[in-house]
């Protein structure tokens, strides 16, 4: 298989030490099953159009402004220099200024990760040596970068040869748990249901594999596709969900230890 073609270019840069990188997405959308909406009468492509919201009328490319919403009908209206006077002015350079303990950035603030390397065997000693550097110091590096058309705080980590540079969320994206976790009583529980609980964890243990995060509903989607191509029509139907919440009839104990006993038997049966 084909190395992809990087979507990015540019420099990594750690004071005066600098050398040319590249950068691909780690995680790649290619093979989900994406439609198109089309005409059912014609089987032609719709399109989207913006839509004067008073006039009905279909508004100009030309004629297309940023908003920002400060009331009711009311904006305050930006042009695209006065948005792109606040960006960064170099987007090609990934200039870490800020180095941080690895074990100190929660897990809630990583985005999106993608894979970073060397792009020229010139720069590839550089480029190793602040890789090795962040991982003996066991710190990854902070910086700003501009990515699908928007300025971006990025972290770098080191990671086998190469160094995966994770987009961040900002602090006005991220939810305090406290405001969804307060409510949850603090009581202590139970150590004979505590035990039974991590017997149930341990008949469920297994090896990370792939498969465990597959998609059914793109399988089934796919399968049908197939099928229609042939000239036949298949449905799959999904399971009936149940039409209310389940009520809590029987005890935890109760529930426990049949969730024990069917877990048992499965394991027998393998």
């Amino acid at each position: 298989m084909a190395t992809p073609r990087a979507f990015w270019k540019g420099y990594l840069k750690l004071s005066l030490v600098t050398c040319p990188v590249a950068m691909m997405p780690a995680v790649s959308e290619e093979e989900k099953v994406r439609f198109h909406t089309l005409n059912r009468k014609t089987g032609d492509r719709v399109r989207s159009r913006y839509i004067d919201s008073e006039t009905g009328k279909e508004v100009d490319q030309d004629d297309e402004v940023k908003g920002y919403q400060r009331g009711d009908d009311d904006y305050v209206t930006l042009e695209d220099d006065e948005i792109q006077s606040v960006a960064l002015e170099s987007t090609r350079t990934i200039d870490i200024d800020v180095f941080a303990p690895k074990d100190s950035i929660e897990w809630i603030w990583y985005d999106r990760p993608h894979f970073l390397m060397p792009d020229d065997p010139v720069g590839e000693e550089a480029f190793s040596v602040i890789r090795d550097a962040m991982e003996a110091t066991k710190m990854v590096g902070i910086s700003r970068l501009v990515l699908y058309r928007r300025e971006r705080a990025v972290l770098l980590e080191p990671r086998e040869r190469g160094i995966v540079l994770w987009t961040l969320h900002y602090g006005d994206e991220i939810r305090d748990p406290k405001l969804y976790f307060k409510k949850i009583k603090s009581e202590k529980v139970e150590s004979k249901l505590l035990q039974m609980v991590e017997s149930v964890i341990d008949e469920k243990i297994q090896a990370w594999n792939p498969n465990l995060v597959q998609d059914p509903v793109q399988e089934h989607l796919l399968e049908i596709i197939a099928a229609k191509k042939k000239g036949r029509r298949l449905v799959r139907r999904s399971k009936d969900a149940p039409s209310e919440r389940q009520s809590n009839v029987i005890s935890i104990m109760d529930a426990l230890k049949k969730s024990l006993d069917a877990d048992g038997k499965r394991k027998k049966s393998r």
